[in-house]
């Protein structure tokens, strides 16, 4: 049997290429332009991207990209060689974007760039190129991607939008990470009907119709198991049908007769290939140099060439990634070394070190501290451009090479510091391990421990099911504190931020975790020096716990915070370690002072995007959506909270859902909230974060008093006053009382207002004054604190808790048969709710209305008409901004922006921005 070798038309996939072509048919249609086509390996992705690249080649600029998984831990790697072809358009790009590409690509030195400045400025880069011509982005092998570049990707994937640009990704089965949630396009086996036409095509002589038949059951359609039968089968083989010896020509069974046709070649020819496998780029020029390294001429590689396996024109391309697989396995470790050891040596150092770095580390056959040396070098550089994780690869790398105890302990505690900033946590693990099993300091010692602790939180909370409870964490945490102590007394404070914030997020999970947090660092600090807000605020809250601080404490310690550091960009947001998010929210609604919570929320999402703080940013967000929910803002809150989320998947971080839920809960429909604040109950208490079940509880009080339905309020109140969660507690204890009045139990209600009355005592806020007189009310029946309850939140910005008790104030005159103020103040209510989007406390105003004879409608058309992002974005519009800084603002490109923005006009009926600020 021989092999015929023309070129081929795909065959039985019209449904996919119609998927494809249809993609690139308008791209400037509004819609999302991406798609992840997704199948085994050798099923026909890499087909599918050639054939519509050929389609769109006279319309698109293409650029393209293949991901190697050699090329995996190099930073930037792949982005870099995909925006190439378009950097000439960089220079339209703002300053920051356009500084933050050329640092991470090496072109320029600078300030360790956001990851998320970098995803807007090739967002720009590739919006800015469509205008002159289509951008048809291919990426190939996406799984193989290094983790920056896929991330970066990911990105701009999930912003496009207006913008003439297409993504197109390939990626096997199994590998969703970074783009689960894209469009997708799955890629089976062919047809029986088109598997037999292709092998057909590939065959010169007939087979006999049962052979046929064998071969295309056993390959399942694969269409390179199929191409490459009469390669890896033979003539007696085929004779008898496949498979042989209980084999199956899948993909696997490819590669393995690519690793018997490359053992048949010349050894020197293995060699060679060998290295060009090694080599990601298949740059012509450095394997030349290579080669010569390792002393065999070119001419070697003829053998190669001519069996198919690769070619060698201005790049050296392999047949298949699978060819380039199957070599790199068919070596055996001495092999590998020696071509990786020509590698490194045919490299400059000095143009290329990190890729020669990471040569000579594969060369090494053991211990070396030259290579180990230039590894943290090259750790430092990936830092320096914002690669996280591939700094954490060089450094892993590094601690493998490094024979000194002390330094390969040292370096192994760096590198667990950096794999867990790189989401990373398993893998930090395992070096936090190597680090502790060799010779520390006793400062390093305690980094340990407080790692171990940081860890062990983030692995509880993503559900590992062998992570111990969160309340491990806070001993560990606590404990590293203690070994702080007397060695630094500022990283001991520091420690004791996150042993506070997370006892807080173990709450009812461990009851006597916080208060004995909270006793041990007041021990710790009692005449300590309290020269930082940060330290007087962690000072003030933890007696606070233990009963012994007044609010003027603790707010003094946030104003003093906000005073002194608020304009320090970063260091605003430093402080909101990844297991202290709540911790600055919860100080401030615990003192019950709006302008505080307010200000404190709004200063540090803005410093959390201008800082690029990412850890942080996702809480800024929830908090600031926090606020934005309390005013009544419900469209630009969930804005907020999409915004977190996406950051968050971008970060692989566990968004606390905190607001979410609270959102959910106050728009009053139960169809939507119920199963989502039961799973999140459930999901709290699995892990250990007792917390998220008191913010579940309280949501679900709020959802059912807006309902009307007074027992299930009241089970859920309950539930929530149970524990003295922090910045909670009080607003469930609120909820407590109207529950409990409405439901009969007024034993209940009288011992919530206790409660209320005392956890309010110690502010003269508006906000907690007017709590205490609105809860009263309900239960005296005095028409004077209905009316402080309104006057006191009007003067706040706490517009939902207004519009409740303007409800109340209504519900209680019309108890009182004076149904002409009643209909005022209901009318206030319903309006307002109707505004906000609150579907429950509005129905129950309508409700209260229909008694007066009032026929109330529905959400007046409008504002309520637009969408979340389009509520957001026509906020910062009016509030002056340009599209691009409003793209800046929102990761968003300008393209984008202006889409969204003419929707609005259309839907508000107006034609300018300054039609759109006078609506506001």
């Amino acid at each position: 049997m021989t092999v015929e070798r023309t070129a081929r038309p795909l065959i039985g996939r019209a449904a996919e290429r119609d998927t494809l072509r249809r993609l690139v048919s308008d791209p400037a249609s509004g819609e999302q332009h991406v798609l992840v086509v997704r199948g085994e390996a050798g099923v026909g992705k890499t087909a599918l991207l050639d054939d519509v690249a050929a389609h769109a080649e006279a319309g698109f600029q293409i650029t393209r990209v293949a991901g190697i998984e050699s090329d995996i831990g190099l930073t930037f790697a792949g982005l870099q060689h995909l925006c190439l072809p378009l950097l000439g358009y960089h220079d339209t790009l703002p300053e920051l974007q356009r500084n933050a590409l050329e640092v991470a690509f090496g072109r320029a030195s600078g300030p360790t760039p956001d990851r998320f400045l970098i995803g807007l400025a090739v967002l720009g880069l590739l919006a800015t190129a469509g205008e002159r011509l289509p951008v048809l982005c291919i990426i190939d092998d996406a799984h193989w991607l290094d983790q920056m570049s896929l991330q970066t990707l990911s990105f701009v994937a999930r912003r496009l939008l207006a913008e003439r640009v297409v993504l197109v990704f390939a990626a096997r089965t199994g590998t969703a990470g970074l783009l689960a949630g894209l469009p997708e396009l799955t890629v089976t086996g062919l047809s029986d009907s088109d598997a037999r036409q292709l092998l057909e095509s590939v065959m010169v002589g007939r087979l006999d119709n049962r052979v046929f038949d064998r071969i295309v059951a056993e390959t399942r359609g694969n269409p390179l198991a199929l191409v490459e039968v009469p390669h890896n089968v033979s003539p007696a083989e085929l004779l008898g049908g496949v498979p042989v010896a209980g084999q199956r020509p899948s993909a696997g069974h490819v590669t393995e007769g690519y690793v018997r046709r490359i053992q048949s070649l010349p050894r020197d020819t293995r060699k060679l290939v060998l290295a060009a496998a090694a080599e990601p780029v298949g740059d012509t020029t450095l394997l030349l140099r290579t080669f010569t390294e390792l002393g065999i001429p070119i001419e070697a590689l003829a053998p190669a060439e001519d069996s198919g396996l690769l070619e060698f024109g201005t790049r050296l391309r392999f047949r298949h990634p699978l060819v380039r697989s199957a070599v790199y396995q068919a070596a055996d470790l001495e092999e590998r070394r020696e071509v990786h050891r020509a590698l490194a040596g045919a490299i400059d150092a000095d143009t290329d070190p990190d890729r020669r770095a990471w040569h000579a580390a594969h060369a090494a056959a053991g211990p070396d501290d030259r290579v180990a040396d230039d590894l943290e070098a090259s750790a430092a550089r990936a830092q320096e451009r914002g690669g996280l994780a591939a700094a954490a690869t060089f450094l892993e790398r590094a601690v493998a090479l490094t024979a000194d105890p002390t330094l390969r302990a040292s370096r192994a505690l760096v590198a667990a510091r950096a794999k867990r900033e790189a989401a990373a946590p398993h893998e930090a693990y395992e070096l936090l391990a190597i680090a502790e099993s060799g010779p520390l300091t006793e400062l390093q010692r305690a980094e340990a421990i407080r790692m171990r602790g940081a860890i062990l939180f983030t692995l509880g909370r993503v559900g590992d099911p062998a992570a111990p409870p969160l309340s491990t964490s806070a001993a560990q945490l606590l404990q590293a504190a203690g070994h702080f102590e007397p060695l630094h007394p500022q990283l001991a404070h520091d420690t004791y931020f996150e042993v506070f914030g997370t006892a807080m997020y173990t709450g009812r999970s461990d009851p006597a975790a916080l208060p004995r947090a909270a006793d041990a660092i007041t021990t710790a600090m009692a005449g300590a020096d309290l020269d930082r807000p940060t330290d007087r605020l962690i000072s003030a809250l933890s007696r606070h716990v233990a009963g012994g601080a007044a609010s003027t404490e603790i707010r003094d310690a946030l104003y003093g915070w906000l005073a002194r550091h608020a304009p320090q960009g970063r260091q605003t947001v430093q402080w909101m370690a990844p297991a202290t998010p709540v911790l600055q929210e919860a100080a401030a609604s615990e003192i019950w002072d709006d302008d505080l919570y307010h200000r404190l929320a709004a200063d540090t999402a803005e410093h959390a995007r201008r800082s690029g703080f990412l850890y942080a940013l996702p809480f800024a967000l929830e908090f600031l959506a926090g606020s934005q929910l309390l005013a009544g803002e419900f469209d630009t809150a969930q804005g907020l909270l999409d915004e977190a989320m996406t950051v968050s998947q971008a970060v692989e971080h566990v968004p606390t859902k905190y607001h979410t839920l609270m959102l959910l809960a106050w728009r009053g429909d139960p169809e939507q909230a119920l199963p989502a604040l039961h799973a999140a109950r459930a999901a709290g208490l699995a892990c250990g974060e007792g917390r998220l079940a008191g913010v579940t509880a309280y949501a679900t009080a709020v959802l059912y008093n807006g309902l009307g339905e007074y027992a299930q309020a009241l089970e859920a109140a309950r539930e929530g006053c149970a524990y003295d969660d922090v910045g909670i507690i009080g607003w469930s204890l609120a909820e407590l009382v109207e529950a409990a009045v409405q439901a009969g139990d007024r034993p209940a209600a009288e011992d919530a207002m206790s409660r209320l009355r005392d956890r309010a005592a110690a502010g003269t806020t508006d906000w907690g004054l007017a709590t205490v007189a609105g809860a009263q009310a309900l239960l005296t029946d005095d028409e004077d604190d209905y009316r402080e309850a309104i006057e006191r939140f009007e003067r706040t910005r706490l517009a939902v808790h207004t519009a409740r008790s303007h409800l109340r104030y209504g519900e209680w005159l019309l108890r009182n048969d004076r149904k002409t103020p009643a209909r005022k103040h209901l009318r206030a209510a319903f309006d307002a709710f109707t505004g906000m989007g609150t579907a429950a406390f509005a129905d129950r105003a309508r409700r209260q209305l229909a008694t007066v004879g009032v026929r109330a409608g529905s959400t007046p058309a409008g504002a309520g008409d637009l969408t979340a992002q389009e509520a957001q974005i026509a906020d910062l519009v009016r509030s002056g901004l340009t599209n691009q800084e409003v793209g800046a603002r929102l990761f968003l490109s300008p393209h984008t922006v202006d889409w969204h923005l003419r929707k609005v006009f259309v839907k508000l009926g107006i034609t300018s921005r300054r039609q759109l600020r006078t609506r506001g």
